[in-house]
């Protein structure tokens, strides 16, 4: 193997976590922005286990999702706070989707392995040093 092929492996898993991530956080914001304006896309009959109420889950959302978005970018810089911040979501956001497995399995499915895609490109390649030309 050329130093070309050890330097630049797994740039691919690093962008493609970042690009998850950031998918991520936009809709996050998306969702709480609605949320807080108490949107009829969610349902007012709703019980929720941990917030009370859809406002707090809007806020709740919407900073999760600001917090993704910072994440995304420190993913692509290489630095440790994105790594957390990714691995930690999409962890949190797998344990989620086997809730909705009964609901919406194929979906949760797809998504929940998506999330693992995520995780392993940070955990193996995210902490490698960016390739410089």
């Amino acid at each position: 193997m050329s130093t070309y092929d050890t330097e630049s492996r797994g740039e691919g898993w690093v962008l493609f976590a970042g690009v998850m991530i950031m998918i991520a956080g936009f809709l996050n914001v998306i969702f709480g922005f609605a949320a807080i304006d108490g949107s009829s896309f969610f349902t007012d009959e709703g019980r929720y286990v941990i917030l009370d109420d859809l406002n707090a889950w809007g806020w709740f959302m919407l900073l999760v999702g600001f917090a993704q978005l910072i994440a995304a970018f420190s993913i692509w810089n290489r630095h440790a706070y994105g790594r957390f911040i990714g691995v930690l979501t999409a962890s949190l956001h797998a344990i989620l989707l086997l809730f909705t497995v009964n609901a919406f399995p194929i979906a949760a499915f797809m998504l929940f392995i998506l999330d693992l895609l995520v995780i392993y490109g940070l955990v193996v390649h995210g902490s490698r040093p960016p390739t410089r030309a």
